[in-house]
Order: structure tokens, then C-alpha cells, then sequence
């Protein structure tokens, strides 16, 4: 259904959307202190999820060291690799978009995580691969800003091994 309702999102409403969660993320950047604000984990967007891109490259001028998501192997957590908007991407064999130059990183202490839904407990839906959940359960545990769209908020109960998200940040 979630999958569904994305698909369906007119291209420009999508993009409207993306602006302002983007707008909303930077604004909520900007009160880090500067040694939070350093290096942040950020997520290449799949399957309709929203495009930070532009937020992204806005950070980078700042200085922001961006970070994305590495599947290393099955059933383990994600490493992170540096990355810096505009360099060359190759497809990992699961087919998502990383840096042709890999340069790994220590895990990022501030995390932007993809949500395919969410609760109001701010327990996170994703695609069911438990990368994220398992990449949280090692200490000491990042913090964690959901992104996702309003109208993604579902009910569902947390299974033990969820861990809610630290903060959740939408369009609205």
C-alpha cells in the first residue's frame, strides 16, 4: 500500500515534498553544535523515497562530510563510506548507487534513515533486509532522524528488535 501510494505521487508534489523536508532537515542541522554537525549519515533514495539531494550538496558546501550506507555482506549492519555530491557511482550488487572510490569511514554519530513507514512511537517500516536495525544495535547507538512522508505514518507493533528513531521529520 505504501509502495502503492508513492508510485502514484505526481512528480512535481513529489518534488514540492522533497523540498520541504529538505528545508525542514537543514533547519534542524543548523542547531547541531559543530562537533555533531561533522559527518552525517545520509541514504541514496530508492523506490520513491524522498530525494535529499539538493540538501545534500547545500551541506557539503558547509563542510558536512556526508556519509552513505555500504551493504557489505547479509544479515549484517552497514558500513558507511564517505561520499561528496557530483563524484562518480557505481551500483552495488543489490543494485543501489555508491562512490567508485570507496573510502570507508567509522559509523556516522547522526544518521538520516529512509522510512517506507512509521509509527507514531516513531518506530521505523522499512524493506525488511534489517540492514538499519542491526547497524543500531551496536553501541554507542547513533542518533536517528526518520525521513519519510506525512501521509506514511502507519500502526503496527514494534518487534523486539526495533528500535525507535530518535526523531521523525516529514513534509508537515
Amino acid at each position: 500500500m505504501l509502495k502503492a501510494a508513492r508510485r502514484a505521487l505526481d512528480p512535481v508534489q513529489k518534488a514540492q515534498r522533497d523540498a520541504a523536508i529538505g528545508a525542514r532537515v537543514l533547519a534542524w542541522w543548523r542547531g547541531r553544535t559543530a562537533g555533531e554537525a561533522a559527518l552525517l549519515g545520509v541514504y541514496w533514495p530508492l523506490r520513491g523515497e524522498p530525494d535529499l539531494h539538493p540538501l545534500y550538496a547545500e551541506l557539503a558546501r558547509a563542510g558536512v562530510r556526508l556519509a552513505l550506507p555500504l551493504v557489505v555482506a547479509p544479515d549484517t549492519a552497514l558500513a558507511f563510506v564517505e561520499w561528496v555530491p557530483g563524484e562518480a557511482m557505481l551500483s552495488d550488487r543489490m543494485g543501489v548507487a555508491v562512490p567508485a572510490l570507496r573510502r570507508v569511514l567509522e559509523r556516522p554519530p547522526v544518521l538520516l534513515v529512509p522510512c517506507l513507514g512509521f509509527t507514531a512511537e516513531r518506530y521505523r517500516l522499512g524493506y525488511g533486509g534489517g540492514y538499519y536495525d542491526r547497524t543500531l544495535e551496536a553501541l554507542p547507538r547513533p542518533y536517528t532522524v526518520g525521513i519519510a512522508y506525512a501521509g506514511d505514518q502507519v500502526a503496527f507493533a514494534g518487534a523486539q528488535h526495533d528500535v525507535a528513531l530518535d526523531l521523525l521529520i516529514t513534509e508537515g
